[in-house]
Parts: C-alpha cells; structure tokens; sequence
C-alpha cells in the first residue's frame, strides 16, 4: 500500500500525531489537516486514495463531513473516526458514502485492519459497534 496517499482530519492534535504515526509505514504520503476548508483544499490538491476524518470536524454545507466529501469526491475512499457507537451514528455514515467506521477508542487496534478492508473495496466497522442499520437492514451485527 505504500504508492497511496491519505489524508488525516482532526481537530484534536493528540489524536492526528497518533494516526499519523500508525500510518506512516503504510502509505508514501500522509497529509494532516485539522479543519473542513483544509481538508478540501487537500483533497482537491493532493488526489488520495483515503480520507480518514473525524465525524465532529465541524462543516458548514452539510449535515456532515461524509456527505460533503462524498458530494465533492465521490471516488474517494473514506474512513471515520468517532467517539459514537450508536448505530444510528454508524448507519448514517455508511449510507452517506463513507467505506468505514472506527471508534476513536479503539483506534490502535481498529485503524489499520479497516484501512486494508476499506482499499480492497470492502466496508469495514470497528468490531465493538453492537449493531448498525442501513436503509432498514441489518448490514453489520458484531460484538467483541
């Protein structure tokens, strides 16, 4: 996976020097960004093949970022990071584009398994989520 580019997206500078640090062996460029303008700019620059931003950076268009970068780049792929677990959180996100769904607490172990899922083209929810319902369906049902 080292010939990809990411984009990190964070408001809280703890948590992107973290990200950052597990993904550097993983991609040939790793991009930090901590509000929306920036991460647009970023990735109507730089082109990645992953966008992994945090569900409470704050937006202006939209309701949320996975609408917003999906509408702007759809054929981005796109991971969040959350500190929500419910699955109404989760199915949101998942119907709104995004490819995956990590909880913040669970970051170290969860991050890197749902990179490699999420650039195969699969969809990928941090093991510890109860439930998620997409469009009436069960579409993910793990506990852990």
């Amino acid at each position: 996976m080292k010939q990809h580019k990411v984009i990190l997206a964070d408001n809280h500078q703890n948590m992107l020097a973290g990200e950052r640090t597990l993904l550097e062996s993983m991609f040939e460029a790793v991009f930090m960004v901590a509000d929306e303008a920036s991460l647009m700019e970023a990735a109507e620059k730089l082109s990645p093949d992953l966008i992994v931003a945090d569900l409470s950076l704050p937006v202006t268009r939209e309701i949320n970022i996975v609408r917003r970068l999906k509408k702007a780049f759809p054929g981005i792929k796109l991971i969040i990071l959350s500190v929500h677990d419910e699955g109404t959180a989760v199915g949101e996100c998942l119907v709104a584009g995004a490819s995956g769904f990590v909880l913040k607490r669970t970051v170290v172990n969860d991050l890197a398994p749902a990179i490699e899922t999420v650039m195969k083209g699969e969809l990928y929810v941090s093991p510890s989520v109860v439930q998620i319902e997409r469009s009436g369906e069960t579409a993910v049902k793990e506990s852990g």
